[in-house]
């Protein structure tokens, strides 16, 4: 009898294991780059000054600049603006038409301060002035000084220039042509020019028929003038009279000589 033989079976394969799939390498560097702006965005804002204007025309007339300040101190508020005006503006033009509660604008020589009360920490100050007229300039620059409550100040008073950046930028006010017909404005009172001095006239080219009461030099020269021409009528008239007797005499003896003669002439 045959017998059965059983084959062995055969062991399993190992399974291969899954290879781990490659991490893109710009993911790592894009979460750092999206935490990063998270970061930007989340921070507070770069504070900065401003200006508006109602009419930002040149020649334009009774425009209101409109100010902001953003307050960049943790610490104290703004108590006191400093404003530089721009060429074409004096500080008599400008009148205050709203401000913070208490707050003054004062003239200064070169523009105007502006101040009172310091304002809450992390207020941002905002006023507004009426200008009478914006000269004829294509912008305007309005350097700020900001004082605090604790004595820090900020400078708003670089000018960017070419398109540059700058850190501490003062406001500025671009403006547009002006319009047709527009002329300045006649200065105010206080800026009427001094009249010309008016020229004074040479005494010496007036004639004077009289001696002046105020020359005493003048008075008392004038009867010794007088004397002299009557001395000199009197020394013509002298003359002429010694003359007329000559004459007579040397007719009285022609005559008495003829009388002798035809005396002599009867005799003989």
């Amino acid at each position: 009898m045959t017998g059965t033989h059983s084959l062995p079976l055969p062991l399993p394969l190992p399974l291969p294991r899954p290879r781990p799939r490659p991490r893109p390498r710009g993911l790592g560097l894009a979460a750092l780059g999206a935490l990063v702006v998270l970061g930007v965005s989340a921070g507070p804002a770069a504070a900065h000054a401003g200006v508006t204007a109602s009419d930002p025309r040149a020649l334009a007339e009774n425009v209101t600049l409109s100010f902001t300040s953003e307050a960049e101190s943790d610490s104290a508020g703004i108590a006191e603006l400093r404003v530089v005006l721009p060429k074409g503006i004096a500080p008599d033009a400008v009148t205050l038409q709203d401000a913070p509660e208490g707050w003054k604008l004062t003239a200064t020589p070169d523009g105007y301060s502006i101040g009172g009360t310091a304002l809450a920490t992390g207020t941002d100050a905002e006023y507004s002035i009426i200008v009478r007229q914006l000269p004829d300039e294509k912008s305007l620059v309005f350097k700020t000084l900001e004082t605090y409550g604790d004595g820090k100040v900020s400078r708003w008073i670089e000018v960017p220039t070419d398109g540059e950046k700058v850190d501490n930028p003062a406001p500025v006010l671009e403006l547009k042509a002006a319009a047709p017909g527009a002329k300045p404005i006649a200065p105010p009172p206080s800026a009427t020019p001094t009249p010309p001095a008016t020229p004074a006239t040479t005494p010496s080219t007036i004639p004077s028929e009289q001696p002046s009461a105020a020359d005493p030099t003048a008075l008392a020269a004038a009867p010794n003038a007088q004397t002299t021409d009557a001395e000199k009528a009197g020394s013509v008239t002298g003359t002429a009279l010694g003359v007329v007797a000559a004459v007579l005499v040397v007719a009285a003896l022609g005559a008495f000589w003829w009388l002798r003669r035809s005396q002599s002439r009867g005799q003989v």
